[in-house]
């Protein structure tokens, strides 16, 4: 089977972008099993992991300052590196890095640089879920990414209040990125399950990579439907690494 090269923007953070590796290995087996052929080394797609610093995305969305903290040079960096190697398709292994997904696309435009929140809305559509609760970071929920892409699909988005985000923050900077997954746990566990309580079971959107390196496995969730993004956005990979043709644009 023909393949195409394919590239992942990590490092944002470094856990994060080793973990999507994993996925993105995972969906191409499952595609070459469907597909009938058999699954050996020779056989998945050659990609490349660009694990490279990136300043902070949320804090970079939240200042007014302007300069080197910045995330897009570094970025753009990044993407000619994987652009030389030959790569046809990048995915980002950061939700929130997806703010700078337009003017990435506009620097690279022979690049097909994936959208995760647009690969999850077509998912979700075409499952018929009239709605989802999100977990993510203040850049996320600042940006809108996941809003913007379900209402085009006509589909609701429930977030937290401004104490749950700054709960999910702990949860990620002071739990995930440290090592202390089981504070991360609590954090996370407590957000998603005060929106439960409040609006009924929905599935859960876990918009932020180091959000399932923690969550799931949560007492009081078992039975909860967890959505992990980073799995949408590796299938996709998957299906361009093998010549499958993007999807269709969202009306």
């Amino acid at each position: 089977m023909a393949t195409q090269v394919v590239g992942i923007l990590g490092g944002m953070g470094p856990a994060a972008g080793a973990d999507f590796v994993r996925l993105f290995v995972d969906a191409c087996a499952r595609l070459l099993q469907a597909r009938g052929d058999r699954v050996r080394d020779q056989a998945f797609p050659e990609h490349w992991l660009a694990q490279v610093p990136v300043p902070d995305r949320s804090g970079a969305l939240l200042s007014t300052e302007a300069g080197a903290h910045q995330p897009l040079e570094p970025m753009l960096q990044a993407l000619g590196r994987l652009a030389a190697l030959g790569v046809q398709s990048v995915a980002m292994a950061c939700n929130t890095a997806h703010a700078w997904h337009g003017r990435l696309q506009a620097r690279f435009p022979q690049i097909d640089l994936l959208h995760v929140a647009d690969e999850v809305a077509r998912a979700l559509r075409a499952e018929g879920v009239p709605q989802a609760i999100l977990l993510a970071t203040t850049g996320t929920y600042q940006t809108r990414l996941y809003d913007e892409a379900l209402a085009r699909v006509g589909m609701g988005l429930i977030t937290p209040d401004a104490a749950g985000r700054e709960r999910l923050m702990h949860g990620i900077y002071e739990g995930v990125k440290r090592g202390d997954l089981a504070l991360a746990q609590r954090c996370f566990a407590e957000v998603a399950q005060d929106l439960l309580d409040r609006h009924g079971p929905q599935p859960l959107i876990m918009g932020c990579t180091e959000i399932p390196l923690a969550l799931p496995g949560a007492p009081g969730l078992v039975g909860q439907r967890l959505l992990d993004p980073a799995q949408y956005l590796a299938q996709a990979l998957a299906l361009r690494a093998y010549g499958g043709r993007p999807a269709a644009q969202m009306s």
